[in-house]
């Protein structure tokens, strides 16, 4: 079992942050669980969840004693939050993160902490298209990824301790570079959801076709870009202007992709359109075999939504 964590601050109770808090208080990971949020409608809902022991908009009383700080705010928003929470972390305080980008998060966090507080960046590979605080569930980080970007020089007690705390969750834990991290999650991630958004768009764009038609055949794989494209807007927004750099990188890349396969389909190139498809079938069956998804219809989702894992 996980070392229990004697005080945790969770900023922000969206999706991620209330599942965090509920995970933490199913499996007994914390002796007290603080809820920091400056929307008074989500408090409100955290107290009448028991969610925690005490949700506060007060973020100095919040984080004031905290051994394990978590910021679940979007990271455009990490570094204003880290500067005005670092004065107030106790020594050997560890501060830590949800953002699903790792480098920009580094370089806006580290230069608002003490050398007592190490900062120990996460990835939580997990999340559903639903958000706010009735959204969460203590299972929804069970056989998902985590991955940790601790900066070099980070301090290995810490690593371990945020480690053992993710481990507590049911998260599966991985380490790498911020750097390394941004350019995998961009192709695995980012880009997936920025065609996700553009190809909806493109779709209600469409003259042509009413909205009523769109929703009515929405069946197919559209309702599956859909989900994706129904993901916190915000939070995407950050994210794409906080990791341009891979982003764009592997974007260049998709774009050649998809000219080579426009150019199968043009000239009736049936073998090179039969082999990706077969390349990337295998690819989804590991991804299943690996305990990522499920083969059930519908991805395992029901239709009054995500199911735990």
């Amino acid at each position: 079992m996980a070392e229990r964590i004697g005080r945790l601050a969770v900023v922000g109770l969206g999706l991620i942050g209330s599942s965090i808090a509920r995970g933490a208080r199913t499996y007994g990971l914390a002796g007290t669980v603080v809820a920091i949020d400056r929307d008074a409608g989500v408090l409100e809902r955290v107290r009448a969840l028991g969610l925690a022991d005490l949700a506060t908009d007060d973020l100095a009383l919040g984080v004031g004693g905290a051994d394990l700080v978590i910021l679940c705010v979007p990271v455009g928003a990490i570094g204003a939050v880290a500067a005005e929470l670092g004065p107030h972390l106790k020594p050997g305080a560890i501060l830590s993160d949800v953002g699903s980008v790792k480098a920009a998060v580094v370089g806006a966090v580290a230069p608002h902490l003490a050398p007592a507080n190490p900062f120990v960046p996460a990835h939580p590979v997990a999340g559903t298209e639903y958000s706010g605080p009735d959204s969460g569930f203590a299972t929804l980080f069970a056989n998902r990824w985590c991955i940790l970007t601790p900066p070099e020089g980070t301090d290995a007690a810490a690593v371990e301790r945020v480690q053992a705390f993710w481990q507590g969750l049911g998260a599966i834990v991985e380490t790498m570079s911020p750097e390394h991290h941004d350019l995998v999650l961009a192709i695995t991630s980012h880009v997936p959801h920025l065609i996700a958004y553009n190809i909806v768009g493109t779709a209600a764009d469409l003259e042509a076709v009413t909205e009523s038609e769109v929703i009515k055949f929405s069946a197919g794989g559209f309702r599956d870009f859909t989900r994706i494209a129904a993901s916190d807007p915000t939070m995407w927004r950050d994210i794409f202007l906080t990791n341009r750099e891979a982003v764009l990188e592997m974007l260049g890349r998709f774009n050649e992709d998809l000219s080579a396969l426009a150019r199968a389909i043009r000239w009736g190139d049936g073998d090179a359109l039969h082999a990706l498809f077969t390349r990337t079938r295998a690819i989804r069956r590991g991804i299943v075999a690996m305990g990522q998804e499920t083969a059930e219809a519908d991805f395992g989702r029901g239709r009054d939504g995500p199911r735990p894992p």
